[in-house]
């Protein structure tokens, strides 16, 4: 009897189910409308839920932005935030005095560690066009042993991500983003120095996988053993992967064998995937809010942490700086160093 490569089925809200090492997923998808000159939406906004504006309305959300969409100033423990932008603009701060704005195919990694703030808004930069934000921000655990390293954030930049463009034998195009991992000798950008992912043994890889209609393409088998895979068919038509009968529709993800090769055959239309995959860290999580420890007590001992040393504190004047209209991206890392790229 043949054993599907299929392990279990799921549909896609706005947060996506995940294995270990990863704890969370969420893909935004904001529809912003033309900036009003000061990087908010040139619309009204009544009948939103101020603070906490999550419904979607017309398209495109505030978060918890009071003017400028995004995520003001909050804290985070123990665990690693990895930040895609397919499209759109991120405006980053921290309690360390580190500041970026990146988007456009970039990626962030901040390892949290022992604590740190920050707040990512979403300034609206074009007055006379719409503002559309794509983007995927990946929570991944950190084993115990390194839960209090130092704070730290590296940036990804879409220049130095590697793109495998192929086509099958029927011209069909395949493009792979390699934002984690290794595939075909195309290796991503390391990560942070403390992460999980930097370490050898965790067989770890962010990959997005966008396949035209009717492409074929084999997905290569991971090195690990043990490691797990989750396949994330997040839009578009459906894909076939391996023997299994049924095709994964748009807007579905799976668990997915991890230890064979695997073709994936895209659908009447293309199909735009992500993949996630790592071994296990198999250690007990303990999770509340913006803390992922090992134990109650240690998330506790989180809150009394933040309570009194702010982690570092706040360097900015308010709790969602910008950069302005004109800046481009660039980043000031905590020890100082500038990096420019527009």
């Amino acid at each position: 009897m043949t054993v599907s490569p299929v392990q279990q089925r799921f549909e896609l809200g706005p947060q996506w189910p995940t294995v270990d090492p990863f704890l969370f997923v969420a893909h935004h998808l904001d529809a912003y409308p033309e900036g009003d000159g000061r990087l908010g939406p040139a619309a009204s906004l009544a009948g939103r839920q101020m603070g906490s504006d999550f419904a979607g309305k017309d398209g495109w959300n505030m978060y918890h932005g009071s003017h400028v969409p995004g995520f003001p100033q909050h804290p985070h423990r123990g665990f690693e935030t990895v930040t895609y932008v397919r499209e759109g603009l991120i405006d980053h701060a921290d309690s360390l005095g580190a500041t970026a704005r990146f988007g456009r195919g970039d990626t962030q990694w901040m390892t949290a560690g022992s604590g740190v703030q920050h707040c990512e808004m979403f300034p609206l930069v074009n007055d006379d066009a719409p503002n559309p934000l794509e983007l995927f921000q990946i929570w991944l655990n950190l084993p115990a042993a390194d839960k209090m390293v130092d704070p730290y954030f590296t940036m990804l930049w879409d220049h130095r991500t590697p793109k495998v463009v192929e086509k099958d034998d029927d011209g069909n195009r395949i493009e792979i983003t390699v934002v984690a991992g290794e595939l075909g000798g195309h290796v991503a950008s390391p990560p942070p120095p403390d992460s999980w992912a930097s370490k050898e043994e965790a067989d770890l890889a962010i990959w997005h996988i966008v396949l035209d209609a009717g492409a074929r393409w084999t997905l290569p088998r991971a090195t690990g053993d043990d490691t797990l895979r989750v396949l994330y068919a997040f839009t578009g038509s459906s894909v076939t992967i391996g023997d299994d009968p049924d095709a994964l529709p748009g807007g579905n993800g799976a668990l997915i064998d991890a230890q064979t090769d695997l073709e994936l055959v895209a659908g009447d239309g293309p199909i735009e995937m992500m993949l996630l995959q790592g071994r296990p860290i198999g250690e007990p999580v303990a999770r509340y809010g913006p803390f992922v420890m090992n134990t109650d007590a240690e998330i506790e001992q989180a809150f009394r942490d933040y309570q009194t040393t702010q982690f570092g504190g706040w360097p900015w004047d308010g709790p969602d700086p910008n950069h302005g209209a004109d800046a481009g991206r660039f980043a000031i890392h905590a020890d100082g160093r500038r990096e420019d790229i527009d």
